[in-house]
């Protein structure tokens, strides 16, 4: 039997995400909490094994719906919206966090403050080096335009095209679909971050040309959202809400109390199946308090499953224009939503400012800015006896030129670099290179 036969593009797609390196070494790369720790919690690869999950259901629930509402567009349309649109949006979902550094959200502050703090020659070699959208790239470093670049670029290989996923697994992981310099505009959705780097921004037109997304700003590198993007953000949005309280609660920072009251009263004005009766009553049959969190969790994600697919459905003229200005979660129905926002108050007052968290973060500040200030000063001064000795110690993979007029690329590898490491070699690596700890021979 071929490949062919047994694979689509698609399904490759999944696949060549989940066996690839870059993707393993989430496990030890912060979702929330610090890791490892005597209490198992998400990790960012559980976390996006999860998310995968949630989004595959996404997409089979909006693929069946979109079938049943163009019956007329013949078999290939169908087959697509029935049997492939969950496998793109699984693979989406599956490679959203693949561009994080170490230390979750704070690795990308780090990474953002050291090049924000550049003095002297430094910062003048870098402005006067770099153009405006190359140094904002730096200076605004974001997470989901380093996913795009992961994925797409062949950094030291010949072939080129990096993960060579489908446009559709691609264009579905692009949230903010601007550059750097016309990014972090919080008046769009779109350009509320951005979505890639200078250096691939030709990739990103290419996609865009292809697939027939259109440009938001005139002849500016600001795109509109494609219709999966939307679907991706969704089961992200959800997993992350309602995982980050089972998480805390393991931890014993939330009670069980707390999340069996805010919880349980999404399903208030539900019936039948999903009736906050039938519900309350299982939950109190359940004898282990992580049992009962685990079964409110799966009953939760599936209700905004469905929330979400006829979110997606009504909307989707706004969606297939490019004019969908909020993402799915903020179309809740109004107590719903409210709910919603009550979660991520709770959330930002106790679990993303519990100590452990915040000394995580402070910690990703001193560990990457202090990776940062060795290797891009060997970048800067390559010659030097001690720069060839740091410069060693970058893989092969990431090249550095060497050479006056690269100072872009070589400022990208150094980045491309540390953000790919996972929380514990970034910390074996920084004592090392710092003296705090003496490497041995192996």
């Amino acid at each position: 039997m071929g490949e062919g036969a047994v694979r689509t593009s698609f399904l490759r797609d999944y696949d060549r995400i989940i066996f690839s390196s870059a993707f393993r070494r989430l496990q030890n790369k912060t979702q929330v909490f610090p890791l490892p720790g005597p209490v198992f919690v998400h990790n960012r690869l559980t976390h996006s094994l999860e998310v995968a999950s949630v989004g595959r259901s996404l997409g089979k629930t909006v693929g069946d719906a979109i079938a049943g509402r163009y019956t007329d567009r013949g078999e290939e349309f169908k087959e697509f919206y029935k049997y492939e649109l969950p496998s793109v949006i699984a693979a989406g979902c599956l490679a959203h966090d693949i561009g994080n550094p170490p230390f979750g959200h704070s690795g990308e502050d780090a990474i953002r403050n050291f090049f924000r703090e550049l003095t002297g020659e430094a910062k003048s070699r870098f402005e006067g080096e770099l153009s405006p959208n190359q140094q904002r790239d730096f200076l605004y470093f974001e997470g989901n335009a380093n996913a795009f670049r992961t994925l797409t670029h062949n950094f030291n290989e010949r072939a080129l095209g990096g993960f060579r996923l489908t446009y559709a697994t691609l264009a579905s992981i692009v949230k903010y679909p601007s550059d750097s310099l016309n990014g972090f505009n919080k008046q769009q959705l779109v350009t509320k971050k951005s979505g890639f780097f200078d250096s691939e921004v030709d990739t990103y037109k290419a996609i865009a040309r292809e697939l027939g997304i259109p440009r938001k700003n005139g002849d500016k590198n600001v795109y509109a959202r494609h219709p999966y993007v939307y679907l991706v953000e969704a089961a992200d949005d959800i997993c992350y809400r309602v995982i980050d309280f089972e998480d805390a609660h393991r931890l014993n920072i939330i009670s069980i109390e707390t999340i069996r009251d805010l919880f349980l009263s999404f399903f208030d004005d539900e019936k039948g199946y999903n009736s906050r009766e039938r519900v309350e009553r299982t939950f109190h049959e359940i004898n282990d308090d992580n049992q009962k969190v685990q079964y409110l969790r799966a009953m939760l994600i599936n209700l905004l499953i469905f929330r979400v697919r006829d979110i997606f459905m009504e909307r989707e003229q706004l969606l297939l224009e490019g004019n969908l200005e909020k993402s799915l979660i903020d179309y809740l129905p109004a107590r719903e939503l409210a709910l919603m926002k009550k979660i991520d108050a709770f959330s930002v007052e106790h679990i993303y400012n519990h100590r452990s968290v915040v000394e995580i973060e402070i910690a990703g500040y001193n560990v990457i800015g202090g990776m940062l200030k060795e290797f891009f000063g060997a970048v800067l001064s390559p010659r030097s006896v001690k720069s060839e000795k740091l410069l060693q110690l970058i893989s092969k993979q990431f090249v550095i030129s060497r050479e006056s007029g690269h100072l872009y690329s070589d400022i990208q590898s150094v980045v491309d670099f540390i953000s790919g490491m996972t929380d514990l070699y970034a910390v074996d690596l920084y004592r090392k290179i710092t003296g705090m700890a003496f490497p041995q021979i192996r």
